[in-house]
Formats: C-alpha cells, sequence, structure tokens
C-alpha cells in the first residue's frame, strides 16, 4: 500500500517525478522520497512525513535528472524514520531501489550480508535488496544479470524498481504479486504501482503480469518473463479516465468530492454492458454454490448484496470476509465472485487463488483495469467509478452494491422470480437514481452537516438497522471509525435486547437506519428498537424518510430524506453515512483524506 513511480526522459524531467508521486500519495503518507541520477551520481533526498512537508525539508521540486525513482510509504517493516523511507542506496551508493510489498526471507539474508561486513541504516527488507544487487555486479559487471541474480535470491510479493549509476539510461523493474505498470509517452517513459503515476502525461499503459520485468528507457522497452528471460509482446492498453476526476474541483477533500461524484458514478455503473451482467448472474444460477466476498467495506458490499439476492430473485449466497475464506470447502463446481475496488487486495487475491485452486469459478468487480484481480478471475466486471484518491471508500462502495443489485435482478429474471412489468419497474427506479442521489446529496448536506456537527464530540456510536439495513448500518459504522478515530459499533437492531441495552444512557449515540413505512416488518422492528434506546434514555439519531411520523417522534435528530423505492432507499441511506461521517471528522479536525494507520490498497498479509 505504498506508491512507486519512475521515470526515463530524454530530456529534464523538472517537477514531473514530484507531481507523480503526489498523484499516489493516497497509497502512502508515512515518508517519501526521489532519488535521481545527475552528473553521474545518484541524488537521494527522502525524509518523514507527507510530500508537501518532505519537499520544504528537502527541496524535492529542486532536483534536476533525465532518469529518477519515487517512493510514498506506508510502514511496514521499519518504523517511520527517515533512514527507513525509500529510495534505499547500496553501501557503495551506486544503486537506489523503491519496493512495495514483503521480501519474506529478509532477515536471513541481512544475517548473512552482515556477516559479510555489509553496514545497514535501516531496518527495512529493502535495503536487503539493494546490498544483494551491489554484491551480484561485483561478481558480473552485467547489470541485468546482477538484477536476475539478487532477484533469484529474495522470497515474497513485491514490486521493484532500480537505478543505477551504472546504466543512467535506463530503470529496471520488476513485478511479483504486488502491481505494477508502465506509462507509454514521446520521448519518455513511466513506471508507477498505480494508474495516477502518470495519469496526467499519457493515457497509453501496460500491464506487468505476474513474474515478468522490465528494461525501460526513454524511448524503448523491453518486458521479459524472469522464468525464461524471453522476450514478451504486451498489449497497450488505452486509459478512459479523465485526469480530471482524480483532482479535488473544487472541494475542501477527495472524500467529500468522491461522495459528490456518486450520481456520475451510478450513471457509469448503468453503462455496463447488460450482457456482462446477465453473464454473472448465469453464474450465480449455474453453480452448484456461490459464495460473495470481500474484506472491510467490500465484505459489507457483499453482505448487503445477500438480501438483495434473496428479495429479488429467492436465492441465499453466503457473503464472507476474505482473510477467513480459507476455512471453506470450496469445491468444484461452485463459484467465487470477489469484490475489490483496488484489484490488489491481499486477503482477497489469496483467497481467490485458493478458490481457483479447488476448482471452482471464479469472477470479480472491479474498479482498477490490469489490477491482479481483474487478470485473475475468469469473468471480469470494471466499475468505471474512475479514481478514487481518498483511502476511505465511498464512491465505489455504492457502484458495487449497485451493479450487484442489476445482477440481483437479472438473475431474479433468470429464475422467473421477477415479472416483466416489475422488472421494467425497477430497470426505471435504476435510471431515476442517479437524479435522486443528486437531489439529496444538494438538499441534506446542510442538515447533515449541523447534526454532525452538534454529535461530533460523541466518543461512542452504535448504527442500527433491521434486515438490509444492518450490514448498511455496519458499512457506515466503518466509515464512522476509519474517518473520525471515534467508536462505532454497527449491529442489527434486534441485537440490542440480547445484551447491548446495558451500554445504553444519554453519552451513548445510537444512529437508526429507518426503513420507509411500506417495509412494515422492518420499519416496525426498527422503531422498537428506538423506543428501546430512547426509554432508557439514550440519545437517538435517525435517518428517515419523509411522511414517517412515527420514527419523526422517537428521535432527537433526525434526516429526512425523499421517499424512494424500497430497491434504494438503503443505499440512500448509506451515501447520507458517508457524508455524516465526513463532516464529523471536518468537525473533529482529522486527517480526512488521508486517515491515521491506513492506506488505501492493503496489499500485504
Amino acid at each position: 500500500m505504498c506508491g512507486i513511480s519512475g521515470i526515463v526522459h530524454s530530456e529534464n524531467f523538472g517537477r514531473s517525478l514530484l507531481n507523480s508521486i503526489k498523484n499516489l500519495e493516497y497509497r502512502g503518507y508515512d515518508s517519501c522520497g526521489v532519488a535521481v541520477i545527475q552528473n553521474g551520481k545518484i541524488d537521494l533526498r527522502k525524509n518523514i512525513g507527507g510530500i508537501d512537508d518532505v519537499n520544504l525539508k528537502e527541496r524535492l521540486d529542486q532536483m534536476q535528472g533525465k532518469i529518477g525513482i519515487a517512493h510514498t510509504r506506508w510502514a511496514t517493516h521499519g518504523g517511520v524514520t527517515q533512514e527507513n523511507a525509500h529510495p534505499h542506496l547500496s553501501a557503495n551508493r551506486k544503486f537506489a531501489v523503491v519496493h512495495n510489498g514483503i521480501i519474506s526471507n529478509y532477515q536471513q539474508l541481512r544475517e548473512r550480508l552482515l556477516s559479510e561486513g555489509v553496514c545497514f541504516d535501516s531496518l527495512t527488507d529493502t535495503e536487503v535488496f539493494v546490498n544483494l544487487l551491489e554484491k551480484s555486479y561485483t561478481e558480473s559487471n552485467d547489470l541485468e544479470q546482477a538484477f536476475l541474480a539478487a532477484l533469484q535470491q529474495i522470497e515474497g510479493s513485491f514490486s521493484i524498481v532500480m537505478l543505477s549509476s551504472h546504466d543512467p539510461e535506463n530503470l529496471y523493474c520488476v513485478k511479483k504479486e504486488s502491481p505494477l505498470l508502465l506509462g507509454l509517452g514521446e520521448g519518455c517513459n513511466y513506471v508507477g504501482s498505480d494508474i495516477n503515476a502518470f495519469l496526467e502525461y499519457t493515457r497509453k499503459a501496460i500491464v506487468l503480469d505476474e513474474g515478468e520485468y522490465v528494461i525501460l528507457g526513454p524511448n524503448e522497452y523491453q518486458v521479459r518473463s524472469l522464468k525464461t528471460g524471453k522476450k514478451l509482446k504486451k498489449n497497450v492498453l488505452h486509459i478512459d479516465w479523465d485526469v480530471e476526476t482524480s483532482k479535488k474541483g473544487g472541494f475542501s477533500h477527495y472524500m467529500l468530492k468522491e461522495i459528490f461524484d456518486e450520481p456520475q458514478t451510478v450513471r457509469q455503473a448503468m453503462q455496463i454492458p447488460k450482457e456482462q451482467i446477465v453473464a454473472l448472474a448465469e453464474m450465480f444460477a449455474d453453480s452448484s454454490r456461490s459464495y460473495m466476498m470481500g474484506v472491510g467495506t467490500t465484505y459489507y458490499v457483499a453482505s448487503i448484496s445477500q438480501y438483495y439476492f434473496s428479495a429479488l430473485a429467492e436465492c441465499y449466497y453466503s457473503a464472507l470476509s476474505s482473510d477467513e475464506f480459507s476455512v471453506v470447502d470450496i469445491k468444484q463446481g461452485d463459484m467465487v465472485l470477489a469484490i475489490s475496488q483496488s484489484g490488489e487486495t491481499y486477503d482477497t487475491k489469496t483467497a481467490l487463488v485458493y478458490a481457483k485452486e479447488c476448482g471452482a469459478k471464479t469472477a470479480a468487480i472491479v474498479n482498477v483495469m490490469g489490477s491482479a484481480i481483474s487478470m485473475m478471475a475468469d469473468q471480469v466486471i470494471m466499475q468505471g467509478s474512475g479514481p478514487e484518491i481518498c483511502v476511505v471508500s465511498t464512491k465505489a462502495a455504492l457502484a458495487q452494491t449497485f451493479i450487484m443489485v442489476r445482477v440481483a435482478l437479472e438473475l431474479g429474471l433468470i429464475r422467473r422470480k421477477i415479472k416483466q412489468k416489475d422488472y421494467k419497474k425497477f430497470q426505471n427506479e435504476m435510471q431515476e437514481f442517479s437524479e435522486i442521489i443528486e437531489i439529496v446529496l444538494n438538499e441534506q448536506s446542510g442538515f447533515v452537516r449541523n447534526i454532525a456537527r452538534d454529535t461530533s464530540h460523541v466518543e461512542h456510536w452504535l448504527f442500527l438497522g433491521c434486515g438490509v439495513y444492518y450490514p448498511v448500518a455496519m458499512e457506515s459504522a466503518l466509515k464512522m471509525k476509519e474517518v473520525t478515530y471515534q467508536h462505532a459499533e454497527g449491529m442489527p437492531a434486534g441485537f440490542l435486547k440480547h445484551g447491548t441495552l446495558s451500554m445504553v444512557e444519554s453519552a451513548l449515540h445510537t444512529l437508526f437506519f429507518v426503513p420507509p413505512p411500506e417495509q412494515k416488518e422492518l420499519h416496525k422492528r426498527t422503531l422498537i428498537a428506538m423506543e428501546q434506546v430512547k426509554s432508557r434514555g439514550g440519545t437517538v439519531i435517525a435517518i428517515i424518510f419523509q411522511g414517517d411520523e412515527l420514527a419523526q417522534k422517537l428521535a432527537f435528530q433526525s434526516i429526512n430524506l425523499p421517499v424512494v423505492s424500497s430497491l434504494f432507499a438503503p443505499l440512500l441511506q448509506m451515501i447520507i453515512a458517508q457524508m455524516f461521517a465526513y463532516y464529523a471528522a471536518l468537525d473533529l479536525g482529522r486527517n480526512i483524506d488521508k486517515p491515521r494507520n491506513l492506506g488505501k490498497s492493503v496489499t500485504v498479509g
């Protein structure tokens, strides 16, 4: 979950390398650094803190060169110190390396190198590799062979980019279980762990596959197989993302911008070809057993989807957290759907490998083209949400949930559980949903902000709902935890009387996700829980729908939404909860786009 960038240019690249890692800062922001070759020597500058802070200390924007590498870090091996920041130099300062992932046998290699007299400046696994490079080069005097020899000695998952004063014209790159892409320009080429590393400069990209390495120059590149050494022909992809969608566009934070992107996100999800949606629905229909998995927010997307499949197709499919998936007895003929925003989530990748080894059919919904999961699954739906820069997922989660509603609807038609007239009605409601989101965002944001400001001091929350509103409450509580650092616990409203009521007092606040009154049973059960909290002195906040006088009377404060189809009422409440978490964090002065201890893409176990 760190950011790698590299540029090889026929002219001085100026601030481009610094801009490149600024576009990746959401992937890690403990420390950063840049290394360039200038006058035949490696100029390395790095420090702890965000990129702007480090730039002030180290003057990264003044570094000059035609070839360079950069990195923004989220600490794994070694604490947050200047010494542990990337890039890392070899002892003789002839090699510099940036690295994502984990070298699992680094401790044994480090001890061996120490015994041979090598001194280390950091506690990272990366510095072990760069010194292996130096040692290998003294033995072969061939840079490519030294790179390969060093790679043969390390184990684990990694993407690495190497710079050496022995070859000031080329970067050496490798991918193994950690994302790495090339960007192709005119008289310049790029490498990055994410499309955003070079989206500002080129729309042409190459996705490196497992076990491939690259020698990258300003005008040409060679992609080779680590296993055979053979040169490989690669497809060049055109990136459809608009550069401006990754900019704040006048919003104070990316999180807020991405919440306001959600109407367009839904429109994009509606443009996914029906054939792809139907194909995934048929995979569910044709499988003996089907499972949906994700981790964190995507697990809650899977959990919400369970209810839609049950309501629209009268089918129950297990939703599982990817990190627990290995305990499931998967058999040939089963189907496993992986949901991942980045397409690189370690736990989900590991679970998908397990599913394939067991003979299951696999599918995936992901947002990032060329990501590992998108390449692994038998069938893939690219959700097309555009870049999501804030660490906290909002628009990507909504898009995934909306896509799953589309799949459930098609499955209901396949299984003849939905009549054609109802199918058409649901389709019309889906077409109208983006406009409803726009109205709600524009009309309700002030009310949401006021309640968030009034309650931002609250340290303990219960987020409660019944039926599909239960996993919506769980996902919303996660948003609150991620961005405010306050304790928020999501649970079924019916759980209250089975122990949790003992916690209720005026200091404990509850946020209820109240269904529309036409969902009679769910509405009744939710109101009973609200009464239980209120009668014991608890503070009730509620997200309700207009005209719901019973819920209004039970709530200390409420957010009133326009009446919508019960199909989309839960999703509308999920959007409001995202906004509530944002404004609470704003009032608390949190680092909203980069919450402490978190990174965007969890690529390590």
